[in-house]
C-alpha cells in the first residue's frame, strides 16, 4: 500500500514561480465557491495528513471534521461580495491535537484559505488597541505620525516600523538598521523569514492561480535582496485608508518571527483607526 511520503515530492531550496508560491511554515488550499479544492500547498500532507495530490478535485468536506468546515463556512459567507480577510483562531480541522488560525478570502471566485500554527493568545493583541490609540488623542502633526509608529511597534514588538502617509514619514527603531525602508508594496504582506524556502502549489503550472493573493505568498529573488540589504528578515504591511486619507505601516525585524493572523489583525484594526485620529486631525487644522 503506498504511504502518503512515497508520493510527496522531495524538497527544493527555489520555487519555480514564486507566484504560485507560499512560505514555509504555512499551508494553503484555493477552493471553489463549492469548497472543491483546486490548488494545495504541496506540505497539505502535514496539516491533513492526505497529498496534495489526492486532495485535487475533491470536496474539503472529506478531509477534515464537520463542525470546523461548518465554522468556517459561516464566517466566510459573511465575507461574500467582499475584499475584506476572515479570520478564525484555535481550529481543529482534524483528529490531530494541534490547533491552527485560518485565514480566507474571496479571490477571483475562488475560496482562498491560508493555515498556520495557532499563535495560542487569542484576544491579547486586541485588547491593547483601544488603549494605544487613545494615548494619540491630544497628538497632531508630525508628533501624531511619531506616536503612531511608536505604538505600531508597542503593538507587534517588531525591530522597526516605518509609518508613510503621503509626503510625509515617522519611523520608530530599536537601534539602527544597515539601510531605511523602501516601503515597497510589491512585497507580501506578511513575511515570517525571507530567507527561507518556498513551497511550490500544485498544480504548479495552473494558470487561473489565486496564490499571488495570500497575505503569505513567497518574496521573489529581488524582494529577498532588497530585505537582505536592509538588515530585514521577517515584515509585516499594513496599508490603511479612509476618506481619502491613505498610507502604511511597515514593521520589520531582524530575526525571522512566527507568522500570527491575530497579530496582522490587531495592527489592521490600529492602522483604520489611527487613520480616523489623522482624519480628525485634518479637520481640526483645516
Amino acid at each position: 500500500m503506498e504511504t502518503i511520503e512515497e508520493v510527496q515530492p522531495k524538497p527544493v531550496e527555489t520555487c519555480v514561480d514564486e507566484m504560485h508560491c507560499i512560505q514555509a511554515g504555512s499551508y494553503l488550499l484555493a477552493l471553489s465557491l463549492d469548497w472543491i479544492v483546486l490548488q494545495a500547498s504541496e506540505n497539505i500532507h502535514h496539516l491533513l495528513r492526505e497529498s496534495h495530490v489526492t486532495l485535487i478535485d475533491e470536496p474539503l468536506g472529506r478531509f477534515v471534521h464537520a463542525q470546523a468546515l461548518h465554522d468556517l463556512r459561516n464566517l466566510f459567507s459573511k465575507l461574500s461580495g467582499t475584499t475584506g480577510i476572515g479570520r478564525a483562531y484555535a481550529v481543529r480541522l482534524t483528529d490531530d491535537h494541534d490547533l491552527v488560525d485560518v485565514a480566507f478570502q474571496l479571490i477571483d471566485g475562488r475560496v482562498l484559505i491560508e493555515a498556520v500554527p495557532s499563535s495560542g493568545c487569542f484576544g491579547e493583541c486586541f485588547g491593547s488597541v483601544g488603549g494605544l490609540i487613545a494615548g494619540l488623542a491630544n497628538s497632531n502633526g508630525q508628533a501624531l505620525l511619531d506616536g503612531g509608529a511608536r505604538r505600531m511597534r508597542a503593538l507587534t514588538g517588531y525591530d522597526r516600523v516605518t509609518l508613510k502617509c503621503g509626503a510625509h514619514r515617522a519611523e520608530s527603531s530599536r537601534g539602527a538598521f544597515a539601510a531605511p525602508s523602501t516601503m515597497s508594496d510589491k512585497v507580501p504582506p506578511i513575511i515570517s523569514d525571507c530567507d527561507a524556502d518556498a513551497v511550490p502549489v500544485y498544480p504548479r503550472q495552473l494558470e487561473e492561480s489565486s496564490a499571488g493573493s495570500a497575505l503569505l505568498r513567497s518574496c521573489d529573488e529581488v524582494q529577498s535582496a532588497e530585505l537582505q540589504r536592509e538588515g530585514v528578515r521577517a515584515s509585516v504591511r499594513i496599508p490603511f485608508s479612509v476618506d481619502g486619507i491613505g498610507g502604511e505601516f511597515r514593521c520589520e525585524n531582524r530575526t525571522a518571527r512566527e507568522p500570527s493572523f491575530e497579530l496582522h489583525a490587531a495592527a489592521e484594526l490600529f492602522a483604520q483607526l489611527f487613520a480616523m485620529r489623522l482624519q480628525i486631525d485634518n479637520l481640526r487644522n483645516g
